[in-house]
């Protein structure tokens, strides 16, 4: 059974209202770039309007609700921590280096012009909704929900059943999503194939799907009253991320070993556990050996 309807603290963070964005060119920078993030395949995607450079899928597809939904990856806590040490290059990055990444990867693409017009009216709207956050505070409902560990692996065979009876009737019963009537955008998102993320993008560790699943899916779940339990989040994660998709070169990634994470399904490790057990867990001795 789905648990019940769980509470959201008073305090937790609220991304500013968009009527608040300024009326000038600060302002008209900041709307801009929250277009760019909900449409991007509209002027980077495979017919768009600046550049063909990305698979068809938008920066709002992972970052719900233009970054300002709970547990959808928001970017509340952006501003606050970059530039910042990105432990998957080894190096410290800046906002546009993030924004390189998610294309790379969750876009299966190519990079922007990271000093014009459009990756710096994404950064403006990315600075504008994470306002008054402090460095280092911890925020409720920032990234994903980290789901407790099964204690068997995640079962990619019962999370087709769960994709069948929830997910399909939006992404397509060959995971291929649903296209906007004009052909440039997508309504629901592809989940596996060539124009969906690669292997080298967040999702693909099964913890961050699963936990975005959780809070976010099927249409009109939320934090506080989800449609599936954290064993059917867990398993059809497994399942999603067991589909083809396009591969990206991953050998200059997670130099020290040590900082890598459990879940990410790619050796080399700094344990002993086998590349399917870093897929699909389960996690929980995994986690304790790290300590």
């Amino acid at each position: 059974m789905v648990s019940s309807t769980r509470i959201i603290p008073a305090n937790a963070w609220k991304a500013p209202n968009s009527t608040t964005i300024p009326k000038n060119k600060t302002g008209d920078m900041i709307r801009y770039g929250k277009e760019l993030l909900a449409h991007t395949a509209k002027y980077f995607g495979p017919r768009g309007s600046i550049a063909q450079l990305s698979n068809g899928m938008n920066c709002q597809n992972c970052h719900l609700e233009g970054g300002s939904r709970l547990f959808a990856n928001n970017y509340a806590g952006v501003l606050a921590n970059y530039p910042k040490q990105s432990y998957r290059s080894g190096k410290i990055q800046p906002l546009s280096g993030r924004i390189t990444d998610c294309f790379k990867r969750s876009l299966a693409g190519k990079v922007p012009d990271t000093n014009g017009r459009e990756v710096r009216a994404m950064m403006a709207y990315i600075n504008w909704i994470g306002q008054g956050v402090k460095k280092g505070k911890k925020l409720f409902g920032s990234a994903t929900e980290k789901l407790t560990f099964l204690k068997t692996p995640a079962d990619p065979h019962k999370g087709q059943a769960v994709f069948i009876s929830k997910c399909k009737v939006c992404h397509g019963v060959d995971g291929e999503g649903l296209l906007a009537a004009d052909q440039l955008t997508y309504t629901y998102p592809p989940l596996w194939g060539d124009h969906s993320y690669n292997n080298g993008a967040g999702m693909y560790r099964i913890g961050n799907l699963a936990g975005f699943v959780k809070n976010n899916m099927p249409f009109g779940a939320t934090y506080k009253s989800p449609q599936l339990t954290d064993e059917e989040a867990w398993n059809v994660a497994a399942f999603i991320n067991s589909q083809p998709r396009p591969h990206y070169d991953q050998r200059n990634d997670w130099k020290d070993l040590k900082n890598k994470p459990i879940d990410f399904p790619f050796g080399p490790y700094a344990d002993n556990f086998s590349e399917m057990q870093h897929k699909y867990g389960p996690f929980g001795l995994m986690k304790a050996a790290q300590k």
